[in-house]
Order: structure tokens, then sequence, then C-alpha cells
């Protein structure tokens, strides 16, 4: 009886009520950015970007991983991103949560449907999955990761799914008018909806999620999007005992300089918690 009713129910009854997205408020991020030549010189320079067209992308802060020194990094570094999240949130900034392969965790969550209700959008190309290395980067990447760069002492064998992570890491405080997608197809629908083309990418990991995902940062440049990577707030996979041999933080430097030189420039995340002076006013009435 219950399903029969159900069923019989108006399409307008059973229309789910529509998640509200984000204000779009005034204020403008100044962003210092540092990009570098194929010479490897770094310049920088100040970049303008209205909150209202920014989000912030954070991608694969799993609350657990297979190597466990990258675990503890990921664990060390998830306080200092909420701080700049939420400031960047309370000033106008769409935050975006990419934990990839936990989607079930937030099923039926308003931050999950947030973003899955935006509607479809064409490309001007196929947004894939995972984005790999082109041929001459593959051939000038600065490290050796191709054992997968975990630098625990004892490296364990990964078998595959089902993976550790179940979740972000709780650290990180998914609250308000944020949103929760691994899709990049998602992600570029939602930011389509919303007038968003500048990327803020964060999290881990440097050299293989920040640059691979269909949310990363190959993707995102060569959607049109501009993009710029928190190069204080990520992290590589990688291991000292391979080349160049250098310890693990000069590793994820390289990294972060050779996206600076391939692919966008960088910030450093305290330039995403306040907005240029005078700039969040509200606008003046034409009326005295």
């Amino acid at each position: 009886m219950k399903r029969r009713s159900f069923l019989a129910l108006p399409a307008a009854a059973m229309a789910q009520p529509r998640i509200p997205n984000r204000p779009k408020v005034p204020g403008v991020l100044n962003l210092r950015t540092r990009r570098r030549n194929k010479a490897g010189m770094a310049a920088e320079k100040t970049l303008q970007w209205p909150v209202a067209r920014t989000a912030i992308v954070i991608c694969d802060m799993w609350d657990a991983h297979t190597c466990s020194l990258s675990a503890q990094r990921v664990a060390a570094m998830a306080p200092r991103m909420n701080q700049v999240v939420s400031a960047a949130r309370s000033h106008g900034v769409m935050i975006i949560h990419s934990p990839s392969d936990t989607m079930n965790f937030y099923e039926g969550t308003p931050w999950r449907e947030r973003m899955r209700g935006a509607p479809q959008v064409e490309s001007p190309f196929p947004i894939v999955k995972r984005c790999p290395r082109i041929p001459e980067e593959e051939r000038n990447f600065p490290i050796d990761d191709s054992a997968g760069g975990c630098d625990d002492p004892v490296v364990k064998k990964e078998t595959g799914p089902p993976w550790p992570w179940t979740r972000e890491h709780p650290a990180i405080d998914i609250v308000g008018f944020d949103g929760v997608s691994e899709s990049g197809q998602e992600i570029y629908n939602f930011c389509k909806q919303e007038g968003i083309d500048k990327i803020v990418l964060m999290g881990v990991h440097t050299n293989i999620c920040i640059l691979n995902r269909g949310f990363g940062a190959r993707q995102m440049t060569r959607l049109g999007f501009d993009v710029v990577l928190a190069r204080d707030l990520t992290d590589a996979m990688y291991d000292p005992r391979t080349r160049p041999f250098v310890s693990h933080t000069r590793g994820t430097e390289l990294v972060v300089e050779h996206i600076e030189t391939m692919w966008c420039a960088s910030i450093l995340g305290e330039d995403l918690t306040r907005v240029a002076a005078g700039s969040a006013e509200p606008e003046r009435s034409a009326r005295v």
C-alpha cells in the first residue's frame, strides 16, 4: 500500500528541494604567484582573483594511507589546511573536497548532492579520470617515483582495492556550502554553473594526484581554468633512496618547481586567508 501511494504522487510532489549554493559576494584575493621558465628561473607576479569566481579543490587528503609516513605528513598538514580553508570559506571562496574512492561515505549529504546536481556541460574534449604524464614530462621528471614513492623503512606491497582510506581526514571540516566530488566532469559542471574559472589546488600527492586526477592541474589548465597550486599545503610521494637522492622535503620542492615550469604557478596558503583592503565592501547605492 505504501509503495502504491508513493508511486501515485505527482512528479512535482516527488521533486527534491533544491540545495542552495554559496552566495556570490564581493572580495578580491591578492595571490602572490611564482612561475618558472624552462631554464628554471623563477618570477613572481601578483594576481587578483575575485572570491566569487574562485574554488579551492582539496585533493585526496585521506584519513589513512598504505604508506605510514605519508599518512603522518597528511595528519600534520590537515589542521593548517583547515585553518586556511576556513578563512577562505568565510571570505566567500567555494570549497570542493575531493577525497577519491570515498564517495560512498558522503552519499546522501548536501555536499555530495550539491556537486552531483549541477547540470551536465559539454566540455571542449572528453574529461578523463586520469591524465598521465606527457612523454616530454616523463623524460624530464625531477624524481623517480616508479616504485610508488613510499619512504617507509619497510615498504608494504600494495595489493589494490580495498584501500585503507575511507573518507577525508577528519581534521578538515566539510560544512556549509562546501561540495564533495571525485569527478572531473562533476566539478567542471559545477564550476560552469557557478561562474567559477579559477582553481586553487592543495592536498596530495604533488607528483601523482595533484597532476593526474580528472580535476588536477593538467586537465584543469587544458580546460581553460586559471590554476594555482598551494605549494605549502601539498606533499609528494618520494623516497630519498631513489633518484635524485635528496630529502623528502627537497623532493617535494622539486616537483613543485616542475609544476611551476610546465603547468601552473604556485602560491602560499596564507594568501587565501585575506582579501584586498576595501574589496569586500558593499556596492554604494546610487542614491545619496
